[in-house]
């Protein structure tokens, strides 16, 4: 009898160190699980095509250490498209999408849908001489018609011109089997959308008629940068579409906080990675869409030239 109570603080002491290791083995578990992936996939815009002339290899290798899958290319009539062709096909070679990339502001009026349907035009022309590897896989229009001042006065109505103009290119890069996707400010979810669309706001209806956008959401924090993406990715994921959450490093007289371009290149790093996290919790997030290629180079090159 004595024996039977002496065992019974051992039995209870027994349960807790049994209790304590189990939940030990289930943080363990839980630590080793694989956590959800971040797409970490990244885009940028290359304004300045004469640089493919002579750094085709540079652009192409800075991108296979940058992350880079998708290149929008501004084209230039000053750039020969055998020289596009070089270039396309040096990027599809390490697996680099590459998308022809223009737009004014003024493109979004009536008068300017030529405009847009010129570079359609000529990407037909050019992808149907090029071979497989040098074909341009998609368009991009980075239209803003609010830096004009048309748009403080008559906006809905820019809103109507820029829609119907849309549409027309829209149409005509689908018929060229293209991928379409425009750049947007992060606030167009505040704007109406066409009179004739049941689209709430005109990031939606963007969101609705293209294949992907590109939100302008350029702050120095990359939580700011995904929650001002949100309601995009948001949409997207309900259409079926993508969103690239813009980065901005370039120098900008607009604030400093709307750029990596006095922070360091670990707070520039540590940023990116946080919007990708939050980013990658939606299906519709396409990546990190960076502004643009030679502020990026010139961001690594100082970062370098500082180093002890």
């Amino acid at each position: 009898m004595k024996w039977t109570r002496r065992m019974r603080p051992i039995h209870a002491k027994a349960k807790w160190i049994i209790l304590v290791a189990g939940i030990c083995l289930l943080l363990l578990i839980l630590f080793l699980l694989p956590s959800g992936k971040v797409n970490q996939n990244k885009a940028t815009w290359l304004w300045d095509a004469s640089l493919i002339r002579s750094e085709t290899e540079e652009i192409v290798a800075f991108s296979g250490r940058e992350g880079i899958t998708t290149i929008f290319l501004q084209i230039q009539q000053e750039v020969a498209d055998e020289e596009y062709r070089h270039f396309v096909a040096a990027a599809h070679q390490q697996g680099i999408s590459v998308h022809a990339l223009n737009g004014q502001p003024d493109w979004a009026y009536e008068e300017g849908r030529r405009k847009g349907m010129e570079l359609l035009a000529w990407l037909e022309a050019y992808n149907r001489t090029a071979a497989p590897e040098e074909k341009f896989e998609g368009v991009q229009f980075d239209v803003e018609p609010y830096v004009l001042r048309r748009w403080g006065r008559e906006q809905a109505q820019v809103v109507e011109e820029w829609s119907a103009n849309m549409e027309v290119w829209v149409q005509e890069a689908k018929r060229q089997g293209l991928t379409f996707s425009a750049a947007v400010p992060f606030w167009l979810d505040s704007i109406p959308g066409p009179r004739s669309a049941d689209a709430d706001s005109f990031s939606r209806w963007m969101i609705e008629n293209t294949d992907a956008i590109a939100v302008m959401a350029y702050r120095d924090s990359g939580e700011q940068m995904y929650e001002l993406s949100k309601e995009e990715l948001e949409q997207a994921d309900e259409l079926g579409k993508s969103v690239w959450i813009g980065m901005e490093l370039g120098d900008t007289e607009e604030g400093e906080h709307l750029t990596f371009f006095a922070k360091s290149e670990q707070e520039m790093e540590d940023e990116a990675l946080r919007a990708a996290k939050l980013g990658s919790d939606h299906n519709s997030f396409a990546g990190l869409a960076v502004h643009h290629y030679q502020a990026w180079v010139h961001k690594r090159t100082a970062m370098a030239g500082e180093e002890p």
